[in-house]
C-alpha cells in the first residue's frame, strides 16, 4: 500500500541570485532550514502550471527510483520584492508572494553531456519511458535537464511536462496519444529496453500512488485561470489523465520504438 505523500514547507530567508538561463527565471535562495534551493516562482510566465508539472513529474520520477532533488513548498515574504533593486526581479517577487516551489540545490553538480557521459540501455530506456508518460519535451541535446552529482545521474526540471494542461483542450484524447517529440530525446538512441521497462514501471505506479501525488497540489494553484469549476474537479482531471495514460502505455512505447529505429 502506498503511504500518503507529503512535501515539507520552508520559508525563504535570503534571495541569493537569479538563474537567468531558465526561461521562467528561477533563483537560488536560502531557507530557514539553512539549505540552498532552486526557487521556482508562482508568478513567473507559466504560472502555477509549471509548478504543478514539477510536483507531478518529480514525485513520479522519485517513485520509479530516479534521483531527484527534494521538492519543497517555499513561502516567500512580501519584503523581498520591496528590497530587490532589479525591476524585473522585483516584479517577479511581488507576483509570487506566498506559496512557491523549490528544489534542493545540488551544489557543485555539472550538466550532463551526452558526448562525454555514456548512459547504459536500461537507465536510458527508463528515462525515455518516464518522459513519454509525462510528455516532457525538455530532455533534448539542447537542454538535457540532467545533472551529474557525486558521479550519479540526477533528473531536474519537469516544469515543461504535460504541456496540454496550459489549455486543457481535448485533454482526454491527449492522454491516449503518443509522444511525437520523443524523436528529439537525448537518450533515445540508447533506449533499447523499453518493453521490459514498461512492464516494470507500470507495476510501480498504482492509481492510489498517482492520487497521492495529485493530492499534493495546493488548491490555490488549481483555481487560478482554471477551466474547471472547482479545485476538486481540476484535481480529478489530472488524476484521470495520468491513470488513463498509464493504462495505455503501449501507445507511447511503440512511438518511441519507431522513432528509435529511424535514428539508428
Amino acid at each position: 500500500m502506498d503511504t500518503q505523500l507529503q512535501l515539507r514547507t520552508v520559508n525563504v530567508t535570503r534571495y541569493v541570485t537569479p538563474l537567468r538561463e531558465g526561461g521562467s527565471m528561477p533563483a537560488i535562495a536560502e531557507a530557514d532550514d539553512d539549505f540552498l534551493y532552486v526557487l521556482k516562482f508562482r508568478g513567473a510566465g507559466q504560472g502555477p502550471k509549471a509548478l504543478i508539472a514539477e510536483i507531478i513529474g518529480g514525485e513520479i520520477a522519485r517513485k520509479l527510483g530516479f534521483k531527484v532533488p527534494e521538492i519543497v513548498f517555499a513561502n516567500l515574504d512580501e519584503a523581498f520584492g520591496r528590497t530587490e533593486p532589479d525591476e524585473e526581479i522585483q516584479d517577479l517577487l511581488k507576483a509570487s508572494v506566498g506559496l512557491n516551489l523549490a528544489l534542493h540545490y545540488l551544489s557543485g553538480a555539472i550538466t550532463f553531456d551526452p558526448i562525454t557521459t555514456k548512459v547504459e540501455p536500461l537507465p536510458a530506456s527508463q528515462i525515455v519511458w518516464l518522459d513519454c508518460l509525462l510528455i516532457n519535451m525538455d530532455r533534448t541535446c539542447r537542454n538535457t535537464n540532467m545533472l551529474l552529482w557525486h558521479k550519479e545521474l540526477w533528473l531536474i526540471d519537469h516544469g515543461a511536462s504535460m504541456y496540454f494542461h496550459h489549455s486543457w483542450q481535448n485533454w482526454e484524447e491527449q492522454a491516449l496519444r503518443p509522444f511525437a517529440l520523443v524523436k528529439d530525446h537525448v537518450l533515445l538512441p540508447y533506449a533499447s529496453e523499453l518493453e521490459s521497462v514498461d512492464t516494470d514501471f507500470k507495476a510501480k505506479l498504482s492509481d492510489e500512488f498517482i492520487s497521492s501525488v495529485v493530492d499534493l497540489i495546493p488548491d490555490s494553484w488549481l483555481v487560478k485561470d482554471s477551466p474547471f469549476a472547482t479545485a476538486e474537479e481540476h484535481r480529478a482531471a489530472y488524476l484521470k489523465y495520468l491513470t488513463s495514460r498509464l493504462a495505455n502505455t503501449e501507445v507511447f512505447v511503440k512511438e518511441a520504438q519507431n522513432a528509435r529505429e529511424n535514428l539508428i
